[in-house]
């Protein structure tokens, strides 16, 4: 059996295998005592310290310091942004509006956070939620009294309007070019960027038609930009598959295989050309066999030969995500490539457990655990820097992680030129700031384009990866959790947890998580 085969089979193999054994498998992946977790932790500790000396958290981590999924407003605020929009008629969204504003405690925000939007959002919150109210409850005051007396119809453009703001700080530019515009000043600095066109899985040809004319238009727009001889330090464009075609199915697997790699390998060529990188995204886990053939026949096109901007994502979330990374190696081998890898934690947990929950899956394709997920990064972390074939790309907001990679980058004899961070936009600037003054990385930033529409899917992933009590850009905002809580040892608290007597060994079957909403396996 070839290498390729082999991956492919054990990559099938791991899909819904029990998590227990896995993780204590991974624990070995990562190669580190208890020295070395000590000093990664240590290291990581004292990034947190300075992150928050910095006093420079970014929108994101203030607004979920104030408004995270472990409060009843943040679920109801995430609820709203998911809705709103969708919602076709004035009589709904007035309905939607009451159920979600008007029985929450806003007040109790007002004034609570560092950051003024934060505040101010508080601020027409609570007066919205009074307005909705009691009248006899409500503040006695001639601007509660204007307000209630114009109705609805005014609250409700109201309301659409700050969903609209709220969505605009995590939007690049409304265009590739606003983009490209925006970003010559963090280019400045040695910061680099991959664009996301905002879009999610296409419905009909004509969607598909129209993300494709948006990818190639970005690509466009991008290629004079494109100056540097390496791949690496031009921008690039990440792609979803399930955006270039209706049937990204494996039922339509021979439709797929023509149709959808024709189209993909259109853009990576155009993307060669330009001499930028050029990722595929990961989605969810039922589709991945099916993308590692499309990944398969598009890296193999004679003209891509030569370029070493052709990319993947991977979720370390995924149970198959060591696998994964020895397929790839093993592909762009086979081929004479060099390709790049970006790592994820994950951004579909949610979707993941309940779909598997449906159909009555004997187990479940992504870790149940935040710590298991953090300790699947580090061990893909480490298997990554022992294959030439690959650039690694390590995109995380948390502490822990980075130090991890910067100690393993270390033992693998891998300088900073050699590998880059990722961030998203908006989100850990001050910690990527940190590493690149204190340690010389390189970091891109992955930045989202499009219009507030195009937004929502993406925004409410970002909430549910970030809004959980347990993630860390949740508590880096909380000074009053301890640093040395927020930098804690993924493979101490499984050890931990491990050793102590239960119950049950049962995965979840309702919520989310096996601890609940803190436990989403994200930064």
């Amino acid at each position: 059996m070839t290498d390729i085969a082999a991956a492919r089979q054990s990559l099938r193999d791991r899909n819904l295998a029990p998590e227990a054994p896995l993780v204590r498998q991974l624990i070995a992946d990562t190669g580190l005592d208890a020295s070395a977790r000590r000093k990664i932790s240590a290291h990581a500790e004292a990034l947190v310290t300075t992150v928050r000396k910095g006093n420079r958290l970014g929108l994101m981590e203030s607004f979920l310091a104030e408004y995270g999924l472990a409060t009843d407003e943040g679920v109801a605020l995430m609820s709203l942004a998911e809705a709103l929009l969708r919602v076709p008629d004035a009589e709904t969204i007035d309905a939607l509006i009451h159920d979600k504003v008007g029985g929450s405690n806003w007040s109790s925000h007002f004034g609570a956070s560092a950051n003024q939007l934060v505040n101010f959002s508080s601020w027409a919150l609570s007066l919205t939620a009074d307005v909705l109210g009691d009248p006899e409850i409500g503040p006695k005051n001639a601007l509660h009294r204007a307000i209630a007396r114009l109705g609805e119809p005014v609250i409700r453009t109201a309301v659409g309007q700050a969903m609209r703001l709220l969505g605009s700080q995590f939007v690049f530019g409304r265009t590739i070019d606003e983009a490209i515009v925006n970003a010559k000043k963090p280019e400045s600095i040695g910061y680099r960027y991959s664009y996301d066109m905002l879009g999610e899985a296409a419905r009909t040809s004509a969607d598909a038609a129209r993300y494709f004319d948006a990818y190639m238009s970005a690509i466009n727009s991008l290629a004079p930009h494109c100056t540097a001889a390496s791949v690496r330090d031009n921008p690039g464009i990440s792609v979803k598959l399930s955006a270039l075609h209706p049937r990204y199915e494996f039922a339509q697997r021979s439709r797929v295989m023509t149709e959808l790699v024709e189209a993909t390998r259109q853009l990576a060529l155009a993307a060669k050309s330009a001499n930028m990188g050029f990722n595929i995204d990961a989605e969810e886990a039922d589709r991945l066999d099916l993308s590692l053939d499309i990944i398969a026949e598009v890296l193999a096109t004679p003209e891509l030969a030569g370029w070493d901007g052709f990319g993947v994502v991977v979720q370390a979330y995924g149970k198959r995500v060591l696998p994964l990374i020895d397929w790839l190696d093993a592909t762009a081998k086979s081929l004479n490539r060099r390709i790049m890898v970006r790592l994820v934690k994950g951004a579909y947990w949610d979707a993941e457990i309940k779909r598997a929950q449906v159909m009555g899956l004997p187990d479940y394709p992504v870790y149940t655990r935040k710590a298991a997920t953090d300790i699947s990064y580090i061990a893909a972390a480490r298997k990554l820097f022992t294959k030439a074939s690959i650039y690694p790309q390590f995109a995380s907001h948390n502490a822990h992680t980075a130090a991890a990679v910067l100690h393993l980058a270390a033992e693998a004899g891998r300088g900073p030129d050699s590998y880059e961070f990722q961030r998203l936009h908006g989100m850990g600037e001050r910690l990527h700031d940190v590493l690149r003054t204190s340690a010389g990385t390189r970091t891109r930033i992955y930045a989202p384009v499009g219009a507030h529409k195009d937004l929502l899917a993406y925004l409410v992933r970002r909430l549910l990866e970030n809004g959980a009590n347990g993630s860390f850009v949740y508590q880096i905002a909380d000074e009053d959790i301890p640093a040395a809580t927020v930098a804690e040892d993924p493979i101490g608290k499984v050890l931990a947890r491990d050793s102590a007597p239960t119950t049950s060994s049962h995965l979840p079957l309702e919520g989310a998580g096996q601890e609940g909403v803190g436990e989403r396996p994200y930064v």
